[in-house]
């Protein structure tokens, strides 16, 4: 067993890991590079939709629907509170379609990726006459579109993460599992981040259907949990109990520490992200160099994955994780001393935090692959789990805006303000509570996971 994989995985936990791993009772095949690259392939039109979801369909309804903000607002932020307290829910229900066989699961799941596409272009290619002017029609249009919309992608999410999560495996496999998946997520966003600009929006709509497609065949081309059939086949699986309850995985002592040190990490990286536009605008007086930036710290975060990989093979999960928090917070204390002009240093700073996302993006769910197979919940209940481990990422989004921003504005600083006292509120906000935030996240990582592993191992 590698080193920070998990109190539960040690004692009574590593007889039930043992025996619930694809590895028991004989050999386990490494994933071949066809078999990276089949099942990470969807989570790039995952990935790419997004981004247009969050930050380019707001502005363009609005601006092309006459609705104002406030209206706009409320709709997407009731929007998104639903699909993130549905989450759990959609985890069971996926839970149970694996029972039945991988072959239910996907065919819900391309079900649903065709509502999602549908969700898509009715977002941004909304019908004529819908009263724009008078709002009250674009806004239900957008709330009608809304709903199903973030529904449908949470089901193919939480498909594609259980898929590789039922494989199993030591450490450096799980890994490398979620490695292939991010890894695709981050070519995503990079694509996403270009298309619309250099081509318009329905050239972007006609690449995520296009990817979204040839995603879903590769993952029913995907390898499946040994002893498991085909997708295509669609036989039931051996492990076809019925689904757990939604709380079972809140049950789980080692489950509980894990999300509480991914929310705090999560909202540390979730303030700096929803603070870059405003910090490289207000503080560095470098807005042209947004895109280039953005460029710098997604592709550093994809070229580090096989470096996070190796990691894990000499540290361990757990100990890479924390690696990459501290590396996180160096990085971001340096950027505490930059100023107007900085693009130089500020790219080194995007280029080292983009090196350390890829630990929260490599690390984090396999951990969580490693908590779901060391209690024996391994091929029934990956689905609840991922389902709050959904919540939670979505909750981080919401409770960074909700501590950042209202930090800021009560520190004095509004957006375009140069005054030294403003500014040094964004600085502390953007650099120095990231800070505090992943130095707390560290500590309970060692607390609640590492140095409880330590021990048992000891005993």
């Amino acid at each position: 067993m590698s080193p920070g994989d998990g109190p539960g995985a040690v004692a009574g936990g590593a007889v039930r890991a043992a025996a619930s791993s694809p590895a028991a009772g004989g050999g386990q095949r490494p994933w071949r590079l066809r078999d990276g690259l089949s099942y990470g392939a969807l989570g790039l039109p995952l990935a790419f939709v997004a981004l247009p979801l969050y930050v380019v369909w707001p502005a363009h309804y609005a601006a092309t629907q006459a609705v104002s903000l406030a209206a706009l607002g409320a709709v997407l932020l009731a929007a998104r509170l639903f699909d993130a307290v549905i989450d759990p829910w959609i985890g069971r229900a996926a839970d149970a379609l694996f029972a039945r066989s991988p072959g239910h699961a996907w065919r819900a799941a391309a079900l649903a990726a065709g509502g999602l596409a549908g969700g898509f272009v009715g977002l941004f290619f909304p019908p004529q006459g819908l009263g724009a002017g008078t709002g009250t029609g674009p806004v239900v249009w957008a709330a009608a579109m809304l709903v199903p919309t973030y529904a449908c992608y949470s089901l193919v999410s939480v498909v594609h993460q259980a898929w590789g999560a039922r494989w199993g495996g030591d450490a450096p496999l799980r890994a490398r599992i979620v490695a292939w998946r991010e890894s695709a997520a981050l070519a995503g966003v990079l694509l996403a981040s270009v298309t619309p600009a250099l081509w318009g929006l329905p050239a972007m709509a006609a690449t995520f259907i296009v990817a979204l497609a040839l995603g879903l065949a590769a993952l029913a081309a995907a390898p499946v949990a040994p002893g498991v059939a085909s997708a295509a086949a669609g036989t039931r699986s051996p492990a076809g109990t019925a689904p757990p309850s939604l709380r079972e995985p809140w049950r789980v002592r080692d489950f509980r520490a894990l999300i509480a040190v991914f929310v705090v990490n999560g909202i540390a990286s979730a303030v700096p992200a929803t603070l870059f536009l405003f910090f490289v605008r207000d503080r560095l007086t470098a807005g042209a160099w947004e895109g280039a930036f953005l460029a710098a710290y997604f592709a550093a975060a994809a070229v580090s994955m096989p470096l996070w990989l190796a990691a894990v093979r000499r540290l361990g999960l757990a100990r890479s994780w924390l690696a990459g928090m501290l590396l996180a917070v160096v990085t971001f204390a340096g950027a505490a001393a930059l100023g107007p002009g900085d693009v130089l240093p500020f790219l080194a700073v995007c280029v080292a935090s983009g090196l350390a996302l890829g630990a929260d993006l490599a690390v984090p769910a396999a951990m969580l692959t490693s908590v779901v197979r060391s209690h024996g919940h391994g091929g029934r209940a990956e689905g609840a789990y991922f389902g709050w481990w959904n919540f939670a990422s979505k909750l981080n989004l919401a409770l960074a805006a909700g501590v950042a921003l209202p930090a800021l504005s009560l520190w004095g600083y509004a957006p375009g303000s140069r005054e030294p006292q403003a500014l040094a509120a964004l600085t502390l906000a953007y650099c120095v509570l990231p800070c505090a935030l992943k130095l707390l996240a560290a500590a309970s990582l060692y607390a609640l996971w590492i140095r409880p592993l330590r021990s048992g191992a000891d005993r």
